[in-house]
């Protein structure tokens, strides 16, 4: 099999070939195996759900794929409620001609992500459309989530966020959207950047064990640092204050800003949450964070205002609002 066909998705021979010799031994769970029209999960209180597509251009870049990509992004949502990814869907489209090799290397890379938070896929859908139906590949996943430290999940809220707390970041910020810039033919830059992409349960897991109590938590998807912040500050009705020379930005990243205009603050990131949380617990977790990251930062804080805005505090003291990301920075960074 060097290539996918139509025939691949029609629902004969070909499509259980590509399910259990591909999907099936990569996926492979009591659940899944069974091979209903919808999984049974065993669960009880509440769950968090979520879903997303991936479109990612290109699929392979430095640090990940389309298909880590994929995984940690659904897992990623599911632990910002401080909840335990749990079951995954997994629903890919496929465009006639992609190469079989390239498939099999996404499904591999999935799966190797999903062994980090312990989430197993449990159902999925494969439909092969004909050639320049779509561009190579797409990936839609979703997943359950439950509780299992409910007095340290609960209250973890974009509404939530109140004056007084701390705004920490897990690690420096941008790389997954510089590093999908640089992968770009036309913005070749000699650089050992590496995307973010991760799953992030580990580390909200260490966080509530320890007795942490977030307020809110936020994985700087696209629109990055900015977007978290304005719709935290709009949410919850407060202002928060940043101290520019404290967020973490690391030199390909800076460098590439200041060469195309860009801000860091903007750029997407993979790996990357923001967390509020009371200012007295926030040493203890960075200590926790930095197990996992040592660029992990106290960036700000938060104030009573009924101006519920961002403000930037830059080493020279001035001061100016982080606004919302306008525009198209990058196509196509998840």
């Amino acid at each position: 099999m060097r290539e996918i066909q139509l025939s691949h998705g029609g629902g004969g021979v070909e499509m259980n070939q590509l399910i259990n010799q591909l999907f099936f031994r990569h996926f492979g769970n009591e659940i899944l195996l069974r091979g209903e029209d919808a999984a049974l999960l065993p669960v009880s209180g509440p769950i968090a759900f979520t879903t997303d597509s991936f479109t990612v251009s290109p699929l392979f870049f430095e640090g990940g794929d389309i298909g880590k990509l994929a995984i940690a992004g659904t897992v990623n949502d599911l632990a910002m409620m401080g909840a335990k990814p749990e079951y995954l869907s997994a629903g890919f489209i496929i465009e006639e001609g992609f190469p079989y090799a390239d498939l099999a290397r996404i499904v591999e890379s999935m799966a190797a992500e999903l062994a980090k938070s312990g989430a197993r896929i449990v159902c999925g859908d494969t439909k092969v459309v004909p050639k320049g139906a779509a561009d190579k590949i797409f990936i839609n996943t979703s997943g359950v989530g439950t509780f299992p430290l409910p007095e340290q999940s609960r209250g973890i809220s974009v509404r939530n966020i109140k004056a007084g707390d701390a705004i920490l970041v897990s690690r420096d910020i941008g790389s997954h959207g510089a590093c999908i810039l640089m992968a770009r033919d036309a913005l070749q830059l000699g650089s050992d950047l590496k995307s973010d992409c991760t799953t992030l349960w580990p580390q909200v897991e260490a966080l509530l064990q320890a007795g942490i109590t977030p307020h809110a938590l936020r994985d700087a998807t696209r629109g990055g640092l900015a977007a978290v912040l304005n719709e935290w500050s709009t949410a919850s009705g407060v202002a928060i204050e940043l101290e520019e020379s404290a967020i973490p930005v690391c030199d390909p990243v800076r460098g590439l800003c200041e060469l195309y205009g860009f801000e860091p603050h903007d750029l997407a990131n993979e790996g990357t949450m923001v967390l509020a949380l009371p200012a007295e617990q926030a040493q203890d977790a960075l200590g926790i964070l930095r197990q996992f990251n040592p660029a992990a930062s106290q960036i700000g804080v938060v104030q009573a205002s009924d101006r519920h805005k961002v403000i930037l505090n830059n080493p020279w003291g001035s001061r100016r609002y982080l606004e919302l990301p306008q525009g198209e920075l990058l196509p196509r960074i998840c």
